[in-house]
């Protein structure tokens, strides 16, 4: 039933192949597709990649995902070819690895510069942070405010636009589908706690241990994403 793809866009590739599987039925409505770790074995490709793929399915609402029990097939697809959301042309896991090549630099250069207002504005941010670890919409504002205002330490317009066109990408309706069933206050205290280390490496001058500590947050930020949706726990019960 499931092909092995090659690799090209493969989560779009994922989300084609079971789309056409529901259109010619051989996935029915109300059916449980088979488990995130079978899948990726199936098809030849990381788990990773097969939830970008059923994310994609669910905001054309043709898959419902339930915590702790599996994905179901919601409907058949519409007639004629079946539109990808529009702003899910890079995936999140691409997004937060380039976050994480980029932002670690711009971390070490950060703590070379940092004057006491810079440290000021991030030990601001930190405070209100602390008290919007129960509201996601705040969170992530304070998040990307966190983020910038290390960018900001090195005033570089040039790459504040490029970092930019990235944490574009971050409030996608595609990224923020993918991040309701990851976030939490949990995973924003986790956060907060990791940005807590990036600031103390700036403030310190320590060009390589700001360099570390971001490519620690940004690593420890996308194996959260990578956590499965809990069915193959709930089966195992």
């Amino acid at each position: 039933m499931f092909m092995a793809l090659e690799p090209r866009r493969l989560y779009r590739q994922v989300a084609d192949q079971i789309r056409t599987l529901i259109g010619t039925g051989e996935l029915v409505v109300g059916e449980r597709l088979p488990a995130e770790r079978e899948l990726a074995e199936r098809f030849g490709i990381s788990r990773p990649t097969v939830r970008e793929a059923l994310i994609v399915l669910e905001l054309e609402g043709l898959i419902q995902i339930r915590m702790g029990s599996g994905v179901y097939i919601m409907r058949q697809p519409a007639a004629g070819p079946a539109a990808l959301p529009a702003d899910d042309k890079d995936g999140p896991f691409e997004i937060l690895q380039a976050r994480c090549i980029v932002e670690s630099a711009i971390a070490e250069e950060a703590a070379r510069c940092a004057g006491p207002q810079s440290i000021a504005a991030l030990d601001a941010n930190l405070r209100l942070m602390q008290d919007a670890l129960g509201d996601p919409e705040r969170a992530i504002t304070l998040d990307c405010a966190f983020h910038g205002a290390i960018i900001d330490i090195i005033g570089n317009a040039a790459l504040k636009r490029f970092t930019g066109l990235v944490y574009d990408r971050r409030s996608s309706p595609y990224f923020a589908k993918l991040a309701s069933y990851f976030e939490g206050p949990h995973t924003w205290k986790l956060a907060l706690e990791e940005h807590q280390v990036v600031r103390d490496a700036i403030a310190a001058a320590d060009p390589s241990a700001a360099r570390e500590a971001m490519r620690t947050h940004l690593t420890l930020a996308q194996k959260r994403f990578s956590e499965s949706f809990g069915e193959e726990q709930a089966r195992e019960d």
